[in-house]
């Protein structure tokens, strides 16, 4: 198993050979070993080690073209696998960024859509009060504000009781309040369920304060991995230094009063600027 780079509490940087459910002796939920996907000659993931243990909430960085896509697909089963050492649980769910909520179905319907046997709509109703929706049952889609639509996506998600539970940036859309709002819930549900979650996103922010474990995906690669130990409660003090480790990780900097930037804009001349200036 290919070394990752892990970055400790006191700031340095250690090789870590085996994932965390080798360490402890539990047996994954997910794992792959030198997965690689191509499209032709371009390696989008490249000889990649992944290990998600049973209910362990696991969020992925990345910058775009990095790869992060191609592996939420195969995580998903919408990419084949053959040929290739690749172990993921037959019960997976995926809430994305855009509810996906059929318009002419109702709250309810949406929830149990694809679901069979006995008492479906009871199901789709306590996957609904479990997120705050019991009063939406016979909603039409389009009377939900961006949070409900969200919520009503996990309650689909979580309805059909699902191993794995893939999460592709789905709080991107969402104003900060409701964000927070719907970071508890998340976590709250996550407890109860207890599912192995792999969470997509571009806010470092969000991965410290929901996640047991970070990775930060280059070009097909893990490069940079933090399990943090700290409570979800206490977290605060630690958001500031470990969000400039995870930027780093992903190619952006500290930026210095002294440094001289160029800002591009389309069919317009660079204008140079300093970062004091009130922009």
């Amino acid at each position: 198993m290919n070394a990752i780079l892990s970055h400790n509490r006191f700031g340095l940087t250690e090789p870590v050979y085996r994932s965390d459910t080798e360490a402890y002796g539990t047996k994954p939920s997910v794992r792959l070993r030198g997965f690689t996907r191509r499209f032709g000659d371009n390696a989008i993931i490249d000889g990649l080690d992944l290990d998600l243990a049973p209910g362990e909430l696991v969020s992925l960085l990345g910058r775009s073209g990095s790869g992060k896509t191609t592996l939420l697909r195969t995580l998903a089963g919408l990419d084949g696998t053959s040929g290739q050492d690749v172990s993921i649980p037959a019960a997976r769910a995926v809430v994305f960024q855009d509810a996906r909520l059929l318009p002419w179905k109702r709250v309810w319907e949406n929830v149990a859509l694809g679901l069979k046997g006995k008492d479906i709509r009871k199901r789709a109703e306590q996957a609904l009060r479990e997120v705050g929706l019991g009063h939406r049952l016979d909603a039409w889609p389009l009377t939900l504000s961006g949070g409900e639509a969200q919520r009503t996506a996990l309650a689909r998600a979580l309805v059909r009781d699902p191993q794995l539970l893939l999460m592709d940036e789905p709080f991107a859309a969402l104003d900060a309040l409701t964000r927070l709002r719907v970071h508890e819930l998340v976590l709250k549900l996550w407890r109860i369920h207890k599912p192995t979650v792999m969470l997509v996103t571009h806010d470092v922010d969000e991965a410290i304060a929901l996640s047991d474990r970070i990775l930060v995906l280059d070009k097909g690669r893990i490069v940079a991995e933090e399990r943090i130990d700290t409570p979800r409660g206490e977290r605060l003090a630690l958001t500031v230094a470990l969000r400039e480790k995870l930027l780093g990780c992903l190619g952006t900097g500290h930026i210095s009063e002294d440094d001289d930037l160029t800002v591009v804009f389309d069919d317009k001349p660079n204008i140079p600027f300093s970062p004091s200036d009130p922009f």
